[in-house]
């Protein structure tokens, strides 16, 4: 196997392991004790599934769900009721899985693969924790166990499964810039940065090395370099990926591109609301003239989102309803969009909230504190 087939074995397995497809990617999903006592449930439900305890099965998933409103045991639950003929009491649930996963934040296609594929890999995390206890020598399930949890949010045990291939694999620059990420999950920048320069040293045309250098860069406020990445990062490319191109010239800035490829974008992906939203945003800082649009049905919270820019929603109802850190800079950043021409210091005041508090992954973390320098805040 060569060292760049071990990144990609290393991952996709995960997609089918233990369900049928790979799921959106959940940025705003609950964290914390009530989310791991969900998981343990929905885990503990299947397990009593398998064994043929479908009631059992039921009450554990009853329980997990009521803890926080997991998909995936949603999904889990609509499946046994059908098995069991309870077809109307499974429908619901079937179209109440299909809505939380609708509304769940896809993974931007300008970062690294493994945080475009999504799920929730309850079952994948322990199942390639036992392998690697019992095959400490060999790469893959280091790494496989590692991008389970960097994808959960638990990068502190990711990072040490990264720190374990690569003692089976030293220097390897593919597990080198997966331990970039885990770090600069943690807020470890400056280290992550190190890491993310050997990775370009060995490989300078690595594009999703550059996005997350420009990332961590910019979280240190290091904005000329950050965007000095996403240039390059730009460059190389192609013309193929225009939802990918758009969302980098977002981050650094470049409005006019951005517009562009996003057009591009939805073309190829029309049913995709996140194309439009970034093209209205876009084509109000590049100054583009506004073109007519229809705001689309489905994901509420996206459809809140492009409402604003149809003059059909408020700032007050806009930050009601954002119930996560993810979801208020993503509020925070259109609103100040919108707010812009007629009042600058609205759009400065949010802006600098995102520059504050916002997750830097995003790119409206970028984006705002582009438009913070361009302002002179």
């Amino acid at each position: 196997m060569t060292d760049s087939s071990i990144l990609r074995a290393a991952f996709a397995p995960l997609a089918r392991l233990w369900r049928r497809k790979a799921r959106p990617i959940m940025f705003d999903a609950p964290s914390g004790d009530a989310e791991q006592d969900a998981e343990r449930l929905y885990r503990d439900g299947l397990l009593r599934a398998r064994r043929g305890d479908i009631e059992g099965a039921l009450a554990q998933l009853d329980k997990s769900i009521a803890q926080v409103p997991l998909a995936d045991a949603i999904e889990a639950r609509a499946e046994l009721l059908d098995s069991l003929g309870r077809w109307e009491l499974a429908r619901p649930e079937y179209e109440r899985a299909r809505r939380l996963w609708s509304e769940s934040a896809i993974g931007m296609p300008d970062r690294r693969y493994l945080f475009r594929r999504g799920g929730h890999f309850v079952f994948e995390i322990e199942a390639y924790d036992l392998v690697r206890n019992n095959v400490r020598d060999k790469v893959l399930p280091h790494l496989a166990h590692g991008n389970a949890l960097l994808v959960r949010g638990r990068a502190k045990e990711a990072l040490d499964s990264y720190e374990r291939a690569l003692k089976a694999k030293p220097g390897l620059p593919e597990i080198l810039a997966l331990k970039g990420e885990a770090l600069a999950a943690l807020g470890r920048y400056d280290e992550a940065i190190q890491v993310f320069d050997g990775v370009l040293a060995a490989q300078p045309n690595d594009a999703e090395t550059l996005n997350s250098r420009g990332i961590a860069r910019m979280a240190l406020g290091r904005i000329a370099e950050a965007n000095d990445d996403w240039r390059r990062q730009l460059e190389l490319l192609p013309p193929t990926q225009p939802a990918a191109r758009g969302c980098v010239a977002l981050r650094q800035g470049n409005y006019g591109a951005a517009f562009h490829e996003l057009g591009l974008a939805r073309a190829k992906e029309p049913r995709q609301p996140c194309w439009l939203l970034y093209r209205l945003a876009a084509g109000r800082l590049a100054g583009v003239a506004p073109e007519p649009f229809t705001v689309p049905s489905g994901n509420e919270w996206l459809t809140a989102l492009i409402a604003l820019y149809a003059g059909q929603a408020t700032e007050e109802g806009l930050l009601g309803r954002a119930n996560s850190l993810g979801r208020r800079t993503e509020a925070l950043f259109h609103i100040g969009v919108v707010a812009l021409g007629a009042n600058p210091a609205v759009a400065r005041r949010h802006w600098r909230e995102i520059a504050d508090r916002g997750p830097p992954a995003m790119v409206e973390y970028a984006a705002a504190r582009n438009e913070l320098t361009r302002l002179g805040a």
